[in-house]
């Protein structure tokens, strides 16, 4: 199945006002792409919506919240109002919990399945209502987490290993009804956005994430080939293509990084606001977030995987390199807990 030319296209997009969402929303409307814009934070959407026609762009957003049904059928009809439909529908919108299962509360919980699982499963039904008729492309945010397990984030890990069941699902049931429509699930690894500083924080340090980290936009470029080229899955950096081969290798070695992964995920500095934007949209705009250290400028990986014709076996060294550099922090990392 292949799309129409990127130039050619009506994207909607949500979680459009910060990270992933932005990125993504920015790089559509450079290549052209006619861009609906969805999130909780109006302020960001008409700002992004003025950068946008800035440069040429057309746009025009939408104040949602994915968590109802409503709100994601709102974005829907807006699109038709505006610019008679869409082509490609991506569901960005999402959130994370930083803490223990345990001591989380039930509300806190059930918000975060809301936005990650619910959100995911009414855009997406919503979606493919209006492409069957035409064809298109549905693109869902899954995450490595939809193949591995991270303590301390395990809610968000469970929310987007249901994503990418309903995701498969779904995607079988339009090809069994012969609807035109792509089905792809972009899993990234650790992405340079706001995410850690929005998540709710259950720890005693601000979050981090694990290295190595990629930027945004290296996943906004696989959204968007998506869109015109589809493919199945597309994991967004090589480490965690090699961290999940491993861990379907062995299962029981990977259980014992829970001490690295859990010390990865903390700064060394106090939570800054530990409530974050689970129950209610806060300051948004910010395309990367403030991760320390090094952000890998691309993924030579992921690059290869968007183009089968060129050999990606040997770009596997790249993130096994990055993954026995995980590894090797795990004995210290892990006595310091």
């Amino acid at each position: 199945m292949k799309h129409k030319p990127l130039s050619e296209q009506v994207v909607v997009i949500t979680g459009a006002s910060s990270g992933i969402g932005l990125a993504t929303a920015r790089m559509a409307a450079e290549r052209g792409a006619r861009v609906v814009l969805a999130a909780r934070s109006g302020d960001a959407l008409a700002r992004v919506e003025a950068e946008i026609e800035g440069i040429g762009g057309k746009a025009v957003h939408v104040v949602a919240d994915v968590g109802s049904r409503a709100d994601v059928q709102a974005i829907a009809d807006r699109a038709l109002a505006v610019f008679g439909g869409f082509d490609t529908w991506v569901n960005v919108a999402g959130g994370t919990i930083y803490g223990r299962l345990r001591e989380i509360s039930d509300a806190d919980h059930a918000r975060l399945l809301q936005t990650n699982l619910w959100g995911t499963v009414f855009g997406s039904l919503v979606a493919v209502e209006q492409l069957r008729a035409h064809g298109g492309a549905l693109i869902n945010m899954g995450s490595v987490a939809s193949d591995l397990a991270f303590p301390f984030q395990g809610m968000y890990a469970a929310s987007k290993h249901a994503v990418k069941g309903f995701t498969d699902a779904l995607r079988m049931e339009l090809a069994h009804e012969g609807a035109p429509i792509s089905v792809t699930l972009i899993k990234p690894t650790s992405i340079d956005t706001p995410l850690p500083g929005r998540a709710r924080n259950y720890m005693d340090r601000e979050p981090s994430l694990p290295p190595p980290v990629y930027p945004p936009t290296e996943v906004a470029n696989a959204i968007l080939h998506a869109a015109v080229h589809p493919q199945r899955d597309i994991i967004v950096g090589g480490a965690g293509k090699a961290f999940v081969a491993g861990k379907e290798f062995a299962p029981g070695a990977y259980d014992l990084l829970a001490p690295a992964i859990i010390a990865l995920q903390k700064r060394g500095i106090p939570p800054r606001d530990p409530a974050g934007a689970l129950h209610a949209p806060v300051a948004a705009g910010a395309e990367r977030g403030d991760q320390p250290g090094y952000v890998m400028r691309t993924s030579a990986y992921t690059r290869a995987s968007l183009h089968p014709l060129t050999t990606a076996a040997g770009l596997l060294g790249v993130g096994a390199v990055a993954a026995l550099a995980l590894l090797a922090t795990a004995p210290g990392r892990g006595k310091r807990l």
